[in-house]
């Protein structure tokens, strides 16, 4: 397999996940979306729970290339780069979450809103702490050692969950582990308010089983690459995908699936289903040579985080607007309120995807 090949099967796969991530955050009206593309409510799993882990995984891939650059630098600079792409993730998904910065009181006056009611954990938050902490266990424990240490993790938090929760309650959204820990160390106010009650789905604590889905996901791009365009790589990583996937299925019965507490089951199924995922786009895109389906998706995968931070920052300043809704109701909501919201949708990610195809028309390419 060719460095080229290999760089556009893992923009391909990082693209296609950005493309779905936009899609399932900007409907057109949270309240009418199709099953598939709404996220399970609590045990379960749908298409929408797929995304993240596999952003993650996206992460660990890109992370082998990164980590083979720095070799030739020193323990000093190592650590910096990564202290600074995990300080700079987690303060740009802080800012995203107070974003715009000011809201109307009940006196309907424009105040600043403050720290004491911001949230503090969120998507990139998590991104950051799995990439930092799972770059030092690669650094340090080198992939065999980062590999044991993640399935510590997994068969560790179970256990956590199971003996520090509520009893009888351990997995419900009130009684885990992950809520109390949160409630603690965060506060209400510092969590999402988006249920019944405070919860975080980004937790401090679930944010640990999350670290393996970058770690697969390093171990994964380590093993394409020392392995080449053979067909005992592909079978490699197909029965490997089929396997884990089996395996999630399995440990789901006695510790659910769900994507809400980042359960160990759900590790093992999302990580499996990405090894399928990629193993298919690299045999069309590589053994079969089918590429011109491809440049749309690079484009997402070239700019993945810049995109990902576009749509969000739009989609809040229209919510904030109320243009959001308006456009809907005037321009997508005609074939009816389900297709219309996914339509809409589509049309938010397309102009995501423009603004992406001139940075790379332009060769800019914007990292942290």
């Amino acid at each position: 397999m060719t460095q080229t090949n290999r760089f556009i099967s893992l923009d391909v796969f990082r693209g296609l996940i950005i493309c779905l991530m936009i899609i399932v955050n900007t409907p057109g009206s949270h309240d009418t979306i199709f099953a598939p593309l709404e996220h399970a409510a609590w045990n379960g799993f749908t298409l929408a729970d797929l995304v993240f882990p596999s952003f993650l995984f996206a992460v660990g891939n890109a992370l082998f290339f990164t980590m083979q650059k720095s070799k030739t630098l020193s323990l000093g600079q190592v650590l910096a780069k990564i202290g600074k792409r995990t300080g700079l993730l987690f303060l740009l998904g802080f800012l995203l979450y107070w974003f715009p910065f000011f809201k109307t009181n009940e006196a309907g006056h424009v105040v600043f809103k403050t720290f004491a009611e911001t949230r503090v954990m969120g998507v990139l938050q998590r991104i950051a702490l799995c990439y930092g902490i799972a770059s030092l266990l690669l650094y340090y424990c080198k992939p065999k050692g980062a590999f044991l240490v993640a399935v510590g993790l997994l068969i560790a938090y179970q256990g956590i969950l199971f003996w520090f929760g509520e009893p009888g309650h351990e997995l419900s959204m009130v009684g885990n582990a992950v809520t109390k820990l949160d409630l603690w160390l965060l506060g209400p106010a510092h969590m999402n308010h988006g249920e019944e009650v405070p919860f975080e789905p980004e937790g401090i604590l679930s944010t640990l089983p999350a670290i393996a889905n970058v770690v697969a996901g390093y171990l994964v791009g380590w093993y394409i690459q020392s392995a080449g365009k053979t067909k005992k790589m592909l079978a490699w990583l197909t029965g490997s995908g089929a396997a884990l996937t089996l395996l999630g299925l399995c440990w789901g019965i006695v510790f659910p699936i769900n994507k809400n507490l980042w359960t160990s089951s759900f590790v093992l199924y999302t990580v499996g289903l990405d090894c399928l995922l990629l193993a298919a786009i690299i045999y069309i895109v590589d053994f079969l040579n089918i590429t011109r389906w491809t440049r749309f998706f690079e484009v997402f995968g070239r700019n993945a985080l810049f995109i990902y931070l576009l749509s969000e920052v739009v989609a809040i300043l229209l919510r904030a607007s109320h243009l959001y809704k308006w456009i809907f109701n005037h321009f997508f909501s005609f074939p009816g309120l389900y297709t219309g919201s996914l339509v809409f949708a589509i049309w938010f990610m397309l102009m995501c995807w423009l603004t992406g195809l001139i940075l790379d028309k332009r060769k800019i390419y914007i990292r942290v």
